[in-house]
């Protein structure tokens, strides 16, 4: 930090199991990396390379290498796992992750419908050589999963060998977590959290509003996902306290009690 403020609750310190944030990179150059390393690289836990993207960009290696140099792990989005596997190239996935260096790896079946059971055996394989990220929720906005699903999804997951589950929003923020308008599934997201620990899992919040919502529920250390990589830092003062939406989150009532005449010396 720059300089000094009181109130100012405190932040887990990487690496770190909760008040994770995972950033969104849709295509970034190896410049554009670079970039958000120098400025982001500590409020950075994760990467991911969204969907299918890094099949396209160019520069992969090196651009992989310039977030390992900053101690920032990477991983290739849910989708192309989904790319691989219906395409029957599963043992191809698992040597482009040792071509790249990738030791974390993510689990979705958004797009494709997987029999769960495979799914977790999936899951399982890759957990015996990688940190395995699992997405539990559709990217079919009509496709309604109900609360007692959700939570049976996220614990055979789990229990299959899932690091973390992630739940699903898109890059968005308009499906699975969300109604189509962006609004938080509240009673989904607070039936799910009596069951699956709350360090266990990784909303995906891209908008505002629903990284609030978040943090107003679970706090500074809630982990926070799709974080478009122009709003890492903005999001790090939402969980702080320094800005609008959560400014008197953490004041305790010192600036409604404060005698601001006796503050400016007016009282003398």
């Amino acid at each position: 930090m720059n300089f000094n403020l009181s109130h100012v609750p405190e932040r887990t310190t990487k690496p770190r199991e909760a008040g994770y944030t995972m950033a969104m990179d849709k295509g970034l150059s190896v410049r554009e990396a670079e970039d958000l390393m120098a400025t982001s690289s500590a409020y950075i836990d994760i990467v991911k390379l969204g969907w299918a993207t890094s099949y396209l960009t160019p520069n992969l290696k090196e651009k992989i290498a310039v977030y390992k140099s900053a101690g920032v792990p990477c991983y290739l989005g849910g989708t192309l796992f989904e790319a691989f596997i219906v395409r029957d190239q599963f043992e191809d996935y698992l040597r482009l992750l040792d071509e790249l260096g990738l030791e974390h790896a993510e689990v979705s079946d958004g797009s494709i419908e997987l029999p769960h059971d495979v799914k977790c055996h999936f899951i399982n394989r890759l957990a015996q050589r990688a940190t395995v990220l699992s997405e539990v929720g559709s990217k079919d906005a009509e496709k309604i999963i109900p609360p007692y699903k959700w939570i049976q999804l996220m614990r055979a997951e789990l229990e299959a060998g899932a690091w973390k589950v992630i739940g699903e929003a898109r890059e968005g923020g308009n499906v699975g977590l969300f109604r189509s308008s962006g609004e938080v599934r509240e009673g989904l997201v607070e039936e799910i959290l009596t069951q699956i620990p709350f360090e266990r899992i990784i909303w995906e919040a891209p908008q505002k509003s629903q990284q609030v919502f978040f943090i107003k529920l679970l706090g500074a250390n809630v982990n926070l996902g799709n974080i478009a990589p122009n709003e890492v830092i903005p999001l790090e003062t939402i969980r702080l306290g320094l800005r609008g939406d959560t400014f008197g989150l953490y004041l305790n009532g010192a600036a409604s009690k404060k005698d601001w005449s006796q503050a400016l010396g007016l009282n003398a």
